[in-house]
């Protein structure tokens, strides 16, 4: 297979291709948020035949409401940010597997990666980046109402509550930007936090607390989400007194952190406390040829630039390994 670089000027050809199951690829790239399509452009630049198999473009980005921290832009929707990192690897011949979520990967003379759909694709070394997903409460009629008024997206769904009340779990970064998007079109916000205070930056805080249609319960949690086809009232137990009280919502977003996604990797990779793939400096992880980057890895602060560094410092070394072995 002939893979062709576009070192010129970028333009909005698309020219990907579709994965092929007879192919060895010198690399696979599982994911495909910052750090995957970062590591696609590295790859393919190098000149090595590389792979892309992803459930959705973007990752946790396109979750992102707003980023104001990446290096180029003042400001740009999470959204906006994704598809340009899309249309930027799209440039150029490489082969995807959009959809497709890897539940099994095989490490012997051939690094082996199977698919939900039954497929299997095959390289000479991997690059997992498949980052973190939504930690659950846990809690009674959380899965049965999930999608029916339990949500887990603010910036996904947020429109649906306009006009309603909602509580959101979590005081952290994540949570109080929720209650942010929420307070802004929801009749009232209730966050629910574990802790006596909330743990976001302290600008998020300052721009939450200036609205007046919400109230924060501080050392409390959530016991039981009720609602026969939706979200009717959510449970609410006071950690201090024991007492339990009974909201009345249509909605409520959970916002309590992330897990890994190691599904695939587990059994083959070594993994910290968290979960999550330990890696060395040039994103090695304990298996020759198997690299890893982004927030399903090891390194420390988990933001969109740094996902995107280390994924292309997992692809270089990526290349070098294959370069070496050759």
């Amino acid at each position: 297979m002939e893979f062709k670089l576009n070192i010129g000027a970028p333009d909005t050809e698309d020219r990907v291709l579709r994965m092929d199951a007879g192919v060895l690829y010198d690399v696979i790239i599982v994911g495909g948020g910052p750090a995957a399509l970062t590591a696609a452009v590295y790859c393919m630049r190098k000149g090595v035949s590389t792979g892309l198999i992803t459930m959705d473009f973007g990752g946790q980005l396109s979750d992102t409401s707003t980023v104001e921290n990446y290096m180029g832009y003042s400001y740009i929707t999470g959204v906006d940010l994704a598809n340009k990192f899309k249309e930027q690897v799209r440039q150029f011949e490489i082969a995807i597997a959009d959809g497709k979520k890897a539940v099994a990967i095989e490490d012997g003379t051939e690094k082996v990666v199977r698919l939900d759909d039954g497929s299997a694709f095959r390289a000479r070394s991997l690059i997992i980046t498949t980052g973190k997903s939504s930690r659950k409460l846990g809690v009674p009629g959380e899965i049965e109402l999930t999608g029916r008024g339990v949500a887990y997206c603010a910036i996904c769904d947020a429109p649906l509550f306009a006009g309603k009340r909602v509580v959101v779990v979590g005081g952290g970064n994540s949570g109080i930007e929720s209650a942010i998007d929420l307070a802004k079109i929801a009749e009232h916000v209730t966050v629910v936090q574990f802790l006596p205070e909330l743990t976001a930056d302290r600008v998020l805080v300052d721009a939450f607390e200036a609205f007046t249609n919400t109230t924060t319960l501080y050392e409390h949690e959530v016991m039981e989400i009720v609602g026969t086809q939706t979200v009717e009232s959510v449970k609410i137990r006071n950690r201090v007194t024991g007492d339990v009280s009974t909201h009345e919502v249509q909605g409520i977003f959970i916002e309590i952190g992330l897990d890994p996604n190691t599904v695939s990797v587990k059994g083959l990779l070594k993994l910290n406390e968290f979960g999550e793939i330990e890696v060395d400096c040039a994103c090695r992880t304990n298996r020759p040829g198997i690299f890893a980057a982004g927030d399903v890895t090891s390194v420390p602060f988990k933001q969109i630039i740094i996902a995107a560094g280390e994924g292309a410092k997992a692809a270089l070394s990526a290349c070098e390994y294959i370069l070496r072995e050759s």
